[in-house]
């Protein structure tokens, strides 16, 4: 088990908008994947060890494509998200093929994450900036007595919309010392000019969101008492949803740390990165990011050959 923080990547999607397994589609030179830029600047802050969430039936391609060539310069260890893995008395309901949300993907680390870990997508390039704060974060702010520390990396709503559909993301409000009040996962959210809009009613109805809104790219800084908190309270998740949404409800990560902040039992740094945040949620993404990683490349932020 490590003490060091340790890097947990949630992989298991299969990014269905996209149209394919988006996390091993090239986008930089030498074939590099957007999780080859995202690991170069975790290890770079200090991290040595990553934790792949992914479907036990990709793992052959995500060691083909990715673990082993990173297994060269970090420790690289597979968890999998699994429908079936779930509180004893409960199962699968007829018809759920969807996964059960970004919580229960971190969940399956809990077997394997015995200290400090930060969270990210897979799919999401997130900027040196924001490992190094992270990391730092994690390595000198422990749990303090009755209350969990944790971290949040955000972003400006306005630099992490697509042209190209809408997106998801957890919505923040923050108080003046820059702790999170609460975090709302709003699923569709569209560009709006400089600004965004988004709807909860499929677009009959929609709703203003100011362009430097914080909001959450799923890059958080967790003690391994969030593991035990998540785990602890799938059940009550679980009732609620094979009651309302057995099919498609999900157990978010945000809602979970939006609960522990409300009780009292968890403190939220909000950190923050200047550093633009880049993804491929859809095909037309793609070019973008592609010529992103191209100028950073030529401005020497990262070399031509990642792992050489």
């Amino acid at each position: 088990m490590d003490q060091k923080p340790v890097l947990v990547v949630m992989a298991a999607g299969m990014g269905s908008r996209y149209g394919g397994l988006k996390q091993v589609d090239p986008v930089g030179p030498n074939g590099a994947l957007i999780i080859d830029y995202s690991i170069y600047d975790a290890r770079r802050a200090g991290f040595e060890t990553v934790v792949f969430v992914i479907k036990k039936e990709l793992e052959d391609t995500f060691r083909a494509s990715i673990g082993d060539r990173l297994s060269k310069v970090m420790t690289v260890r597979y968890v999998y998200q699994e429908l079936t893995d779930l509180p004893e008395g409960y199962a699968v309901p007829e018809g759920r093929v969807k996964p059960w949300g970004t919580c229960h993907a971190v969940l399956a680390a809990r077997k394997v994450v015995d200290g400090p870990f930060a969270v990210i997508n897979s799919d999401d390039y997130y900027g040196p900036e924001a490992f190094r704060e992270v990391y730092r974060y994690l390595c000198e702010h422990p749990d303090q007595e009755g209350c969990y520390s944790f971290a949040m990396v955000g972003y400006l709503l306005g630099n992490t919309v697509t042209e190209h559909g809408h997106v998801s993301r957890g919505v923040c409000v923050e108080d003046e010392d820059h702790n999170l009040c609460t975090v709302t996962e709003r699923t569709h959210i569209e560009k709006d000019g400089d600004n965004a809009r988004y709807t909860e009613d499929e677009g009959k109805t929609w709703h203003p969101l100011p362009g430097d809104a914080i909001v959450s790219m799923n890059l958080w800084g967790f003690s391994r008492s969030f593991l035990t908190e998540a785990q602890a309270r799938f059940p009550a998740f679980l009732d609620k949803t094979l009651a309302e949404n057995p099919e498609k409800g999900e157990y978010y990560l945000p809602s979970v740390v939006s609960a522990l902040i409300g009780e009292g039992k968890a403190k939220v740094k909000v950190l923050r990165s200047h550093d633009r945040w880049y993804g491929v949620t859809y095909r037309e993404d793609k070019p973008t990011v592609v010529a992103a990683i191209a100028r950073m490349t030529e401005e020497g932020l990262y070399p031509a050959d990642l792992w050489s």
